[in-house]
């Protein structure tokens, strides 16, 4: 069949590529991401408390899988959606196989935390107690005297009867639900009684010995909450909310909506109940009757229920080598290291050229942080332009922002209130920033802002100029330590003049659609994409170098993965770096014979953007903040550039090639979808630790 190139010129391409067979489902492959996570908790080569924060990783990426995804799909069979992606996996079907996948890991999750892990950590004094564990004559005493002192007085416990409705139950609490029988009456009744979640989940016993989990404390002294009582049985259960935002755009005040659909999340609907395995039927039905749930909204798990209150033991025993990875320090690229004066003007180094930063490796501080610091205390800078998607509390650059507000320059902040989970926090920052006098906007009316710029606007000799940063990761000192992402530091006037138009677009009514040098979506990524791909199509028809390497988070956009099928049924080799979602399937014959997939998974969470193009021996490379899903092509403001500067362009380059040469840390993608490790048993160092090395080799300023 015919397939029009985005370019006017047809390309030769299978009948496969519009066959649902050809693309692996959306929901299905992110399972598989979470099972790569997991993989790392089973891997011995993994230090021990290390492999239990990746056993709370998984955890809380399925809790957040639940709110969002699951709780999407539902919404869809009530609506009677039919399938929305390539792959034409009806809602029902998807949920089916949800179901039958994530109890599988959960298994896999209660299995490698009891046997692997549970058994070595206690033979290193590390006595992680789980629900049938037996407690020592002390622990008992210890953990008695805790429930007295602190857990007793936090606990309010609910009974159900026809006096007493069934309780509030919120999102993500984890509850015992309790069965009792009044001798005097002989009637048997049901309680409830919430693990209170204002202390840590785990109890550290007072010698360090041990850590019991709270339900596992209150358990053991429910008699004293119900005196008088038989308690009969006892399980520990907890509910799953559907927790995504719905807002009407069109609202007059959006701030006020945002806040209001917050209050409105703790009442959404139930998607998932988790229960103990061992939990009694009679318990079992009656959640199930009372929370109006099917027997397939129920999740059993065998062991620890909730495992994210892992991280309680792990706020405790951080940095302990070699339980834990050794410690690793950011380091100031070389050519700001001349900056570390708080005299010095890093603007003159921009002026010289662009800086690449890289981090976790590169110091958020000694870079981005420094750049925004730099630019609120400068007397020549007039404005700072800057979004805002995730940021934590304790960054700077809200100080600096409120200072360079205080002292009169004008301050623009492109607030993304709705940025899923973080609605709260920003809210805060925006109103914050109003008080000191900056202009907070929210954004394009129906787009989430998820781009990552901040623009300075400089008065100097030769007149206004202007510095920016572009990054693939957001304004957040706490994520730039654990996330691996680029930005940029330039003062090219072609990139910060289109810069300077995005922030126009943003704040006003501008229109503007011809960027030559940035894309930005939802304007033109994909066109930008598609004909960047079509180049390769070109040079390789020609006989030149031609050949594509991209990184991102995930792949599922449709006309992104048939640009890339269009490319490979020419003969164009196609190498892509997903960390999670891949739906494109490598290997097939005559539609992506040509396109590999590799999936770094690590210390670091893997979050850079970068595409490669090698465009007839020239190669392009562009960095940016969106990744190949539609909400990010056709729903956000995305901004993705052209690193132009020979030394950044090359460097991006050099880090994409190690990535593709891992073998330690590295995935494969295979034809019939199914994710494989390149090199189980290597204990070469993976590329997160290459590139750490680089750094520690570096000269100190």
């Amino acid at each position: 069949m015919q397939i029009q190139a985005a370019e006017g010129e047809a390309a030769l391409v299978p009948a496969a590529i519009d066959d649902p067979a050809s693309y692996l489902n959306r929901e299905l492959s992110w399972l598989d991401f979470n099972t790569r996570v997991l993989a790392e908790a089973e891997d011995a080569r993994v230090p021990l408390l290390e492999r239990l924060r990746f056993i709370a990783i998984t955890a809380s990426n399925l809790d957040e899988f639940y709110m969002v995804r699951v709780a999407g799909l539902k919404r869809q069979v009530a609506e009677r959606v039919q399938a929305t992606h390539a792959d034409a996996l009806p809602p029902t079907e998807q949920l089916t196989r949800i179901r039958e996948r994530v109890q599988s890991m959960v298994a896999a999750q209660t299995r490698c935390l009891a046997d692997e892990l549970v058994p070595p950590l206690a033979a290193r004094g590390i006595r992680v107690v789980l629900p049938d564990t037996p407690l020592t004559r002390a622990e008992a005493r210890a953990c008695r005297d805790y429930f007295d002192r602190q857990l007793y007085p936090l606990l309010t416990p609910l009974a159900v009867d026809p006096a007493h409705p069934f309780p509030y139950l919120s999102n993500l609490s984890l509850s015992l639900a309790v069965l009792l029988r009044d001798p005097d009456e002989g009637t048997t009744h049901f309680a409830r009684v919430k693990v209170p979640s204002a202390v840590p989940r785990f109890f550290w016993l007072p010698d360090g010995a041990a850590f019991v989990p709270l339900e596992r404390i209150i358990a053991d002294r429910l008699q004293e909450l119900f005196p008088g009582m038989a308690i009969l049985a006892h399980a520990a259960f907890r509910v799953t909310r559907d927790a995504d935002l719905e807002v009407d755009e069109d609202e007059p005040n959006l701030l006020s909506a945002i806040e209001q659909e917050l209050r409105e999340r703790r009442f959404g609907a139930i998607v998932r109940l988790e229960v103990a395995a061992a939990m009694p039927a009679e318990i079992r039905a009656m959640l199930q009757a009372e929370l109006e749930l099917e027997e397939d909204d129920i999740q059993s798990v065998g062991g620890l229920i909730d495992c994210t209150g892992l991280t309680s033991i792990l706020a405790r025993l951080d940095d302990r080598p070699p339980l834990s990875y050794p410690r690793f320090t950011p380091s100031t690229p070389p050519r700001l290291l001349t900056v570390q004066d708080q005299d010095t003007d890093l603007f003159a180094i921009l002026r010289r050229g662009d800086v690449l930063v890289h981090h976790p490796y590169d110091s958020f501080a000694a870079t981005t942080e420094r750049f925004i610091d730099q630019a609120s205390r400068d007397p020549r800078v007039v404005a700072i332009k800057q979004t805002l998607y995730r940021t934590s509390g304790d960054t700077p650059i809200i100080d600096a922002l409120t200072r360079a507000a205080e002292d009169g320059k004008q301050v623009v902040v492109l607030v993304e209130i709705k940025a899923r989970f973080d609605e709260q926090n920003n809210i805060r920052w925006a109103r914050q920033l109003e008080r000191v006098g900056a202009h907070v906007a929210y954004g394009v009316a129906g787009l989430k802002t998820h781009a990552k710029l901040a623009l300075v606007v400089r008065q100097e000799e030769t007149g206004v100029r202007h510095y920016a940063h572009i990054g693939t990761g957001n304004y957040n000192a706490l994520t730039a330590r654990l996330y691996t992402d680029f930005g940029l530091l330039t003062a090219d006037p072609r990139l910060t003049s289109e810069i300077a138009d995005v922030f126009n677009y943003l704040t006003g009514y501008s229109r503007k659609r011809d960027y030559t040098e940035l894309w930005v979506a939802p304007i033109n990524v994909i066109d930008h994409l598609e004909r960047a791909i079509d180049r390769e199509i070109a040079h390789h028809r020609a006989g030149r170098p031609a050949g594509i390497l991209l990184k991102v988070n995930a792949l599922a956009d449709e006309r992104s993965i048939r640009a890339l099928y269009r490319a490979s049924a020419e003969g164009v080799p196609i190498r892509i770096l997903a960390r999670g979602i891949c739906a494109l399937i490598p290997g097939i014959p005559g539609l992506s014979d040509t396109v590999e997939v590799h999936s770094v998974i690590g210390r670091f969470l893997e979050h850079s953007r970068a595409f490669v193009f090698t465009d007839g021996g020239e190669p392009a490379c562009y960095i940016g903040s969106a990744d190949l899903l539609g909400r990010n092509l056709y729903r956000r403001v995305e901004c993705v550039i052209p690193v132009r500067d020979p030394a950044a362009a090359q460097e991006v380059r050099q880090v994409l090639e190690l990535y593709w040469a891992d073998r330690r840390q590295s995935w494969r993608l295979g034809g019939d979808g199914r994710w494989s490790r390149l090199d189980p048993l290597t204990t070469t160092p993976g590329v997160q630790e290459r590139l750490m090395e680089r750094v520690r080799a570096r000269p100190v300023g």
